[in-house]
């Protein structure tokens, strides 16, 4: 009799065994590569892509953007008084955190107001809001001393900084401060347990989330989930990336870069596309508080020493994935100008540079230039640059760290001989930077403007009359104020745009093409 109960349990056990190891072998797992490894899990400390993708898997917000540029409900829905004073905005039924709470109205204002602390255009709503309160558990009211027609369009913005909705007790974390509680609504679940910073990080399909029931559509619409798990990995070097896409290892990697694509072209296995057509623009930012650059004569003779051809050529190669455009706002945006670009977009000038430093009276106090290694797409920039500015008579200190470690120093505020910065470069996906409301550098509030925290009067003046701009016409025509303005004090450095290739496993299907890499919607087939 005991053998036979032993024999029973054994059994048992390998049934339970087997059923484990079908269940497993069944499940859909996405293996991603993503443009750098996370470190930071707080997306309104930091405007690094990353974190906003992180942001993106497990959060939800209240309103969207689809991909003609249009707000849409995805939370909530709303109203807006016939005197465009008072918002009110209603939660739809079926919103859950991933603990298990109910989404409230609460939750959102929470949410919304630490948001408005770091995001420039949400500072500016804030600027004449009189309260934002939960009227209730499913109502939020947001009430203006003054009409701000750009409201809804700035929540709903697909990112810098996107107003993602957080349980209250981890909003009440200050702006200033990284969040230690990841609880979400949106529909995928962060699994803490496997989260390695800057090496690896996984997502499960969250089973009680609520899509919206329209089609998905850039970051608006239904979020409808196809996958059990999606995981993203750090690859060291492009090449092996590749080398793991076409193995089978990875399904996914999210750039390619340029002068690699002859390696995977052709695959029958790997699809190679640009998901994101608009792409991205290159910009320098130099540090506002510290010499040199805290003297606009040195600014403009640093500018007038780069040439966008000779960084895109670097950086990117070839010409069909890469646009000389010196226009703050993107070129095929509607804001598009180019008005104080001419030497960035006609080959620099050298010599122009030389004289202007020298005007300057430049002391030699070194350009402290943050290089990051580990990310093809913004590796190329410093290189060229500090070689331009050294032959325009600069002092230049690059120094060498991976993207993560630049992310987190960026926000120093200590002087460059002490741990902080002087210069450094990135690219922001085209829609982020597309009118003076979004665009994170377009802020003159000092400590409270984006990294370089220039303190820029006639700056805000320029928004605050673009805010109040009746029509599109007069839109542009201070929009054309705010580029020859941000160009003539170098606010930042334009250097160009460009397209980022992506490689696919042919068995991913259904990727939403969008600015934002999203893993709703798709699907991975056996």
């Amino acid at each position: 009799m005991a053998r036979k109960v032993a024999a029973g349990v054994l059994a048992a056990t390998m049934l339970g065994a087997v059923c484990t190891q079908a269940a497993r072998a069944e499940e859909k797992v996405v293996t991603a590569v993503m443009n750098s490894g996370l470190r930071t899990l707080d997306p309104i400390v930091t405007t690094a892509h990353i974190v906003r993708d992180h942001a993106y898997m497990i959060y939800d917000v209240l309103v969207a953007q689809d991909d003609t540029f249009t707000a849409r409900p995805q939370m909530a829905d709303w109203t807006i008084s016939p005197d465009g004073l008072v918002y009110t905005f209603t939660l739809r039924d079926g919103l859950m955190f991933h603990d298990g709470a109910p989404v409230t109205a609460g939750d959102a204002v929470a949410s919304l107001e630490r948001w408005g602390q770091r995001d420039s255009g949400g500072q500016l709503i804030f600027d004449v809001t009189v309260s934002l309160e939960a009227r209730d558990d499913r109502t939020i009211v947001w009430t203006l001393k003054e009409p701000y027609a750009p409201l809804i369009d700035t929540l709903a913005k697909q990112s810098a900084i996107p107003p993602f909705i957080m349980p209250a007790r981890v909003a009440a974390t200050p702006a200033d401060q990284a969040i230690t509680d990841f609880i979400g609504s949106g529909p995928f679940r962060f699994v803490e347990s496997e989260y390695q910073p800057g090496v690896r990080v996984s997502y499960e399909k969250f089973d009680g989330y609520v899509p919206r029931p329209e089609p998905a559509s850039w970051m608006a619409g239904g979020k409808v989930v196809h996958v059990d798990k999606v995981t993203w990995v750090t690859m060291p070097d492009a090449l092996t990336s590749i080398n793991a896409l076409l193995a089978g290892e990875v399904d996914y990697v999210e750039q390619i870069p340029v002068d690699l694509l002859p390696l995977v072209q052709g695959h029958d296995a790997v699809a190679v596309e640009v998901r994101d057509t608009l792409g991205f623009q290159a910009i320098g930012r130099m540090n506002f508080l510290y010499p040199p650059f805290n003297d606009v004569k040195i600014r403009k003779a640093a500018m007038m020493a780069l040439s966008q051809q000779d960084i895109m050529g670097t950086l990117i190669g070839d010409p069909a994935y890469y646009r000389i455009c010196g226009a703050i706002f993107g070129c095929g945006m509607p804001l598009e100008d180019e008005a104080g670009a001419k030497t960035l977009i006609t080959g620099g000038d050298i010599e122009g540079a030389k004289k202007l430093l020298a005007e300057s009276g430049y002391d030699g106090t070194p350009v402290v230039l943050m290089q990051p290694t580990n990310i093809p797409m913004i590796a190329a920039q410093p290189i060229v640059a500090a070689q331009a500015l050294r032959e325009a008579g600069f002092t230049v200190d690059m120094q060498a760290m991976d993207w993560q470690t630049l992310v987190a120093r960026r926000a120093s505020r200590a002087k460059p001989s002490e741990g902080g910065w002087n210069l450094f470069f990135t690219n922001w996906s085209v829609p982020e930077i597309g009118t003076p409301l979004i665009n994170p550098m377009l802020n003159g509030r000092g400590e409270d403007a984006w990294f370089g925290w220039p303190t820029d009067e006639t700056l805000e003046a320029l928004r605050k009359d673009y805010i109040a701009a009746k029509t599109v016409e007069e839109q542009k025509a201070i929009a054309h104020k705010i580029q020859a303005h941000a160009m003539d004090v170098v606010n930042y450095i334009p250097l160009g745009q460009l397209l980022s290739p992506q490689g696919r496993s042919s068995k991913l299907v259904n990727m939403i093409p969008a600015p934002v890499p999203v893993f709703w919607g798709m699907d991975k087939l056996e």
